[in-house]
């Protein structure tokens, strides 16, 4: 969506990664003034999905663009709230799918009934507005949310690092020795 929505050429946003660009738009965006359908809402089951959602987005930002006579690769007017909207369709999008996910886990005693903890890591655990949306559904089941700070998601080597130090701090899943195991590179 950043990329469809030039936001390299927005002032504001130049040297922003997409998703930081689309994050720092949509704090002043009115997410209101444009709606999304929510992604895969005929099926009951905890997949994600974003491609629906991005062909309704690039049809909206064609719209527009055609509303205010303007080329691809220019900005819209509207940019904020578009960012926004995105922003608020994929945040209910990850929620729904993970409470979702959340009721099967305890439903089929996957979890324990007690001290659950929701995980999120990657990028879309840097985003805050997702971040609060996931901390509110954790809150609201009694589980934990565990997210490594914003500044070491969206680095898969870090976070591979930052997993393994805590298994380590869990002790779980940790080898003291390597005695015995094969590895061959690929």
């Amino acid at each position: 969506v950043a990329r469809r929505l030039s936001l390299r050429k927005h002032p504001e946003c130049h040297s922003m990664a997409g998703g930081k660009a689309i994050e720092h738009l949509a704090r002043t965006g009115n997410q209101e003034l444009l709606t999304f359908r929510l992604p895969m809402q005929q099926y009951r089951n905890c997949d994600f999905s974003f491609s629906g959602l991005q062909n309704l987005v690039n049809n909206a930002i064609v719209q527009k663009e055609k509303e205010e006579g303007i080329q691809e690769g220019e900005i819209l007017s509207c940019v904020k709230d578009v960012a926004a909207a995105v922003q608020h369709v994929v945040a209910v999008h990850i929620m729904q799918r993970t409470y979702r996910a959340m009721l099967f886990c305890i439903k089929n005693s996957i979890l324990p009934a007690k001290n659950a903890s929701l995980v999120v890591s990657g990028g879309v655990a840097s985003n805050q507005y997702i971040r609060k949306g996931l901390q509110n559904l954790a809150d609201a089941n009694d589980f934990a949310l565990l997210c490594p700070p914003p500044r070491l998601c969206t680095d898969n080597g870090v976070m591979i690092a930052w997993n393994g130090i805590e298994r380590l701090r869990a002790g779980l899943g940790v080898l003291h020795s390597t005695a015995g195991i094969r590895y061959e590179p690929r």
